[in-house]
């Protein structure tokens, strides 16, 4: 019964105070819709970041006139470190025949050289957890001491920037994650604390008639989670309109898109989200006010 009519005092409140209510939702809804945008970039910058342990490998060019058991010492030597998953050698002729195939139709630019210019390599990948870039330094500071290893190549500028902007974008996100809630719980902090002091004289009748606190603080409580359950609603509309545009319409146009995932769990979340943010916004603005 108590309930009942603090949830009806609500919904009456939200009804008279309508447009404001709706300026409001529509607030709440576009700072989620912001907080959705920014974890799926993330989301997707962390995913291509655990796919790289799988593609990552490190080249090891060997010494030219290296006999056979010399080239099987090396790599018995390299399957000895235990970041080490697996060495492929790759003879000359081998290596040969790959860069005509990586070139295609751009072989002429082969024409004319009568000696195999490429050198013996071998290709190790490492172990998905030593895939760092302090990990990969010493593994190819130890590799190189190896003789009759001629150079080491792993490509630290590209695992040093993939790296960079992977941090870049956590702290980035983290920070405009926390600045948007803080922005929708504002949001619901002002409409209730604007409803509370529109409607004083209803609360000082309540209070003249013995209305404990929760009973005055209850309605606004509703108020504020109601608020930010339909902001969550329509930022979960905004996310699907993006999601069937990106993955429906862009996608046909761009193919190369399609390596990008939208979690779907986004979206039952947004309305969860919504309703503890208008909650705690309540909470924070009844807080405040003194009721003496």
């Amino acid at each position: 019964m108590y309930l009942l009519y603090s949830l009806r005092l609500a919904i009456q409140s939200l009804w008279r105070e309508k447009w404001i209510n709706l300026l409001s939702v529509l607030t709440i809804a576009a700072g989620l819709f912001m907080i959705t945008l920014t974890f799926f970039v993330v989301y997707n910058i962390d995913l291509a970041t655990k796919r790289l342990p799988a593609r990552f490998s490190v080249m090891l060019y060997l010494n030219d006139g290296l006999s056979e058991q010399e080239t099987e010492s090396i790599i018995a030597q390299l399957k000895k470190n235990n970041a080490v998953e697996q060495a492929r050698y790759i003879a000359k002729d081998k290596a040969l025949e790959e860069l005509k195939g990586v070139l295609k139709n751009a072989d002429y630019i082969l024409e004319g050289i009568d000696e195999n210019p490429l050198p013996a390599s071998i290709e190790i990948k490492l172990k998905k957890e030593s895939v760092n870039i302090a990990s990969v330094k010493k593994v190819a500071a130890e590799i190189k001491k190896i003789k009759g290893i001629a150079e080491v190549e792993y490509g630290e500028q590209f695992l040093n920037s993939i790296h960079s902007i992977k941090g870049m974008a956590k702290a980035g996100s983290l920070s405009l994650i926390i600045i948007m809630s803080a922005g929708v719980i504002f949001v619901c902090y002002s409409t209730i604390k604007i409803a509370f002091y529109r409607r004083k004289e209803e609360i000082e009748t309540f209070k003249l008639l013995g209305a404990t606190r929760g009973f005055i603080r209850a309605p606004f409580v509703i108020e504020g989670s109601v608020l930010g359950m339909f902001g969550g609603i329509a930022s979960m509309a905004a996310a699907f309109v993006f999601y069937y545009v990106l993955f429906y319409k862009v996608t046909a146009a761009i193919p190369i898109l399609k390596i990008l995932v939208f979690p779907i769990e986004t979206f039952p979340a947004l309305p969860v989200a919504g309703l503890l943010l208008g909650i705690g916004g309540a909470v924070i603005a009844l807080g405040r006010i003194r009721f003496s």
